[in-house]
């Protein structure tokens, strides 16, 4: 296991770290010399962590390749109010060193408990038919521990082991509690909607070193996924009405809401209206959320831009609580000042908005 994790650098600000770290982004840019330098993004289990190596640059450049696993030493600094490694010496991790559960983030919550929730509420199903669809899912030995175990995203939510799990279990809650404001609405539809929306994350991302798209993923999409595996599964079910089979296909290729979100349909009646809405409110309260976390060490109430939500945020339980002195930003470190002098050398980031949640 290892001793430093990205999570500690508050208690190691201005400190030499040395630690293990999986390679989740590599970019080789110029100085203004000419000569190549490091920036990468790290992490391990606990998040990320930008980091530029600055010297001796050339004699690691091919040592090792995204998604491999290194050791490094170096300066653990604040830079523009975030943590970032000032990397002195690298080297790649040779597969004996590797425990692999200290890169991957994993939800905190009890998998067989998750579980047995969607399984209990999979119990109360009235509609025969979308019972014994989603309970073939369950029980099925392939699905069953990928759909366990497989994030619900690459970065915007819910982006652990275990992640879309934990979100189809609050969805699953969310949908139960709504529909009692909206008796209109087919509670069994609707929740059969919520398990299979993203099934096909399971085979869309891979996730064995860091979180990251499949080549099936990556030309097909999960929805596309998504419809073969119910394809397989209702064939297995000669009596199911045809007219739920496109109701069913309906809410899984519009719970994106929007064309430009990836939804070749916009939702068209309202259970797939309420699946649409649901699930956006569920992965970008997620994704406050781990904002908050990962900047609960910053000074002050709001956060940095968020580019997925395309704004700052407020953490109104930083805002609400009596206001602490902010101490003066102390003189720029060396490490500062070179990453200054670079600052102009890298490309600007704009943010975006990515297509797949």
């Amino acid at each position: 296991m290892k001793d430093f994790y990205i999570s500690d650098c508050c208690r190691h600000e201005n400190k030499i770290i040395t630690s293990t770290f999986v390679v989740v982004a590599k970019q080789i840019k110029p100085k203004k010399t000419g000569e190549p330098y490091l920036a990468l993004t790290l992490g391990d289990r606990s998040g990320q962590l930008e980091a530029k190596m600055w010297d001796n640059v050339e004699d690691v450049l091919d040592a090792f390749d995204q998604d491999e696993f290194v050791k490094v030493k170096g300066l653990i600094n604040k830079y523009k109010q975030r943590f970032q490694l000032t990397i002195h010496k690298l080297r790649k991790l040779g597969e004996s060193e590797i425990d692999f559960s200290d890169y991957l983030p994993k939800t905190t919550k009890d998998i067989d408990e998750l579980w047995r929730t969607l399984a209990g509420f999979v119990e109360t199903f009235q509609n025969p038919h979308l019972k014994t669809l989603v309970q073939a899912f369950m029980a099925d030995p392939e699905i069953a521990p990928a759909y366990r175990q497989a994030p619900a995203a690459k970065t915007l939510h819910h982006a652990y082991i275990g992640g879309l799990l934990d979100h189809v279990v609050s969805l699953f809650r969310s949908c139960e509690l709504v529909c009692r404001n909206y008796p209109q609405i087919n509670r069994d539809l609707l929740l059969t909607g919520a398990f299979l929306h993203d099934i096909g994350k399971i085979h869309e991302l891979t996730y064995n070193r860091s979180f990251s798209y499949t080549s099936k993923g990556q030309l097909l999409g999960h929805m596309i996924i998504e419809l073969e595996m119910l394809q397989a599964k209702l064939s297995l079910q000669p009596d199911f009405p045809d007219e739920l089979k496109t109701l069913v296909e309906h809410l899984i290729i519009s719970h994106h809401g929007e064309y430009e979100f990836g939804s070749p349909k916009l939702p068209m009646f309202p259970e797939a209206l309420m699946l649409h809405y649901l699930d956006d409110l569920d992965s970008k309260m997620e994704a406050m959320r781990v904002q908050f976390e990962r900047e609960a060490t910053l000074d002050g109430p709001w956060t940095s831009y968020n580019a997925s939500l395309g704004r700052p945020l407020l953490n109104t339980e930083k805002f609400l609580s009596p206001r602490k002195a902010v101490a003066p930003e102390a003189s720029t470190s060396p490490s500062h000042a070179e990453e200054a002098s670079h600052a102009s050398e890298e490309a600007p980031t704009l943010p975006g908005l990515e297509p797949r949640r």
